[in-house]
């Protein structure tokens, strides 16, 4: 069984064209691809009718190229296609960056909208995901974030592009999320969902509704001063996680935690460069590693 989740309001063609480059990926690098899903703001759940398509990626190279003195590159970039955009991860970087506190491949295997995926595969990356990642530095990873969204996009707060508010919204919802979820360091990537578990105020949950309903409906939003609700909301929270998160360099992955991202590794390899070689054997030849 395949990961497929496409929402029906997704436009199809794109949806046809971002199937081909990854295609188009796995013929031509000759890579496993284990995982691909929508990033941005199709998946976070704040997307516009001219919304881009983030496609996301990662890939596995097989058994053979790892017995070599040479190193490939880690990271497969796609030129853009019109308002199409994907590239890719080795499952190698995802792993260093997840232990160095990186939340970005934490919210790739998080995404709603999957557009191949083994099921295998990305629920045992995620259980990994949760017992190694540091809620220390995913912590840091959205403060700062959200910092520097808040900064571009805020200025003095007089004249704010609407929907530029989610960019720094989302990662304080986040740090609110992660406060009320002591024990736990994978927040949900999907906007509306994280609302709804960190309970924010009433009046927020109304003014993020009014603008997520106008930002479903109109290609422009325009701009206007930066709500007093929001403002609050957005720095109270920073404020909140510059206590437990600010301080400190990056958190080091314990041995154990390494060894750990090895044996995961090594099971991947093994398995795909398996399963392929078992789908070989029972029919016509499928995509993937020559």
């Amino acid at each position: 069984m395949s990961l497929r989740c496409i929402p029906p309001e997704m436009d199809g063609e794109n949806v046809v064209l971002i199937d081909a480059m990854l295609d188009r990926v796995v013929d031509e690098y000759r890579v496993f691809m284990p995982l691909a899903i929508e990033s941005g703001s199709r998946a976070w759940g704040f997307s516009s009718p001219d919304s881009d398509y983030d496609c996301r990626f990662v890939f596995v190279r097989p058994v053979a190229d790892h017995i070599t003195p040479w190193s490939a590159r880690d990271v497969i970039e796609l030129p853009l296609e019109g308002d199409l955009d994907a590239n890719g991860w080795d499952l190698a970087k995802a792993l260093r960056l997840l232990l160095k506190g990186n939340a970005v491949i934490v919210e790739w295997l998080r995404s709603p909208v999957v557009y191949r995926g083994q099921p295998w595969f990305r629920d045992g990356f995620l259980e990994f995901a949760r017992q190694a990642a540091s809620r220390e530095a995913i912590g840091r990873h959205y403060l700062h974030l959200g910092d520097r969204q808040r900064r571009v996009y805020f200025g003095d707060g007089t004249s704010v592009a609407q929907k530029k508010i989610f960019y720094a919204l989302r990662p304080a919802a986040t740090l609110r999320w992660l406060r009320m979820h002591p024990t736990e360091a994978i927040a949900p990537m999907h906007f509306p969902t994280l609302m709804a578990e960190c309970d924010p105020p009433t009046a927020l949950q109304d003014e993020v509704s009014d603008l997520l309903d106008r930002k479903a409906r109109t290609r422009e939003l325009g701009t206007a001063p930066l709500s007093p609700v929001v403002a609050s909301f957005i720095d109270s929270e920073f404020e909140l996680a510059r206590a437990v998160f600010a301080s400190g360099g990056p958190t080091p992955a314990p041995g154990e935690a390494m060894e750990r991202a090895a044996q995961f590794y090594r099971m991947v390899v093994e398995r795909l460069e398996r399963e392929f070689n078992k789908a070989q054997d029972l029919g016509p030849r499928v995509a993937g590693p020559a």
